[in-house]
């Protein structure tokens, strides 16, 4: 699986401490972020733009809070993202939302529960069945 990483300033140390944990799980990992650090809706239109052109399979993204991110991600049409802090919503958000992408915020989330919470989201697999209702109203939405 191609794991596609994005983040700004404030989400760059942990966004480099994310991809080698991803890339010591066997993942291969694109990294949309540029030589210089950008801003959080550019680092996010990266993210989304490979996704929907299949560059990759899930996105994680990396900005001090993780709302900046979160908010950009979902005015993408057909993008479906959770900001996540903690390893169940990472898991949860996938099994019952189909979530393409998660946001982490650096000033938030420290660098080990960061690695639990992407690992969650990885291993995840949507569940289908009644929750494809909820997802389809999604994908209907903007």
């Amino acid at each position: 699986m191609k794991v596609l990483l994005g983040a700004d300033k404030a989400g760059l140390a942990l966004k480099n401490v994310i991809k080698q944990h991803i890339l010591s799980l066997g993942y291969e990992v694109v990294d949309q972020t540029g030589e210089e650090p950008t801003d959080l809706v550019d680092s996010t239109l990266a993210v989304t733009s490979a996704l929907k052109a299949g560059t990759g399979e899930l996105g994680i993204l990396f900005d001090g809070y993780g709302a900046g991110s979160f908010m950009a991600a979902n005015k993408v049409k057909g993008m479906i993202a959770a900001e996540v802090s903690d390893e169940r919503s990472a898991r949860m958000t996938r099994d019952h939302n189909n979530t393409q992408i998660i946001t982490i915020g650096s000033e938030i989330v420290g660098e080990a529960l960061a690695k639990a919470c992407t690992e969650a989201f990885l291993v995840s697999k949507y569940s289908g069945g009644r929750h494809q209702v909820r997802v389809d109203m999604l994908n209907r939405m903007l």
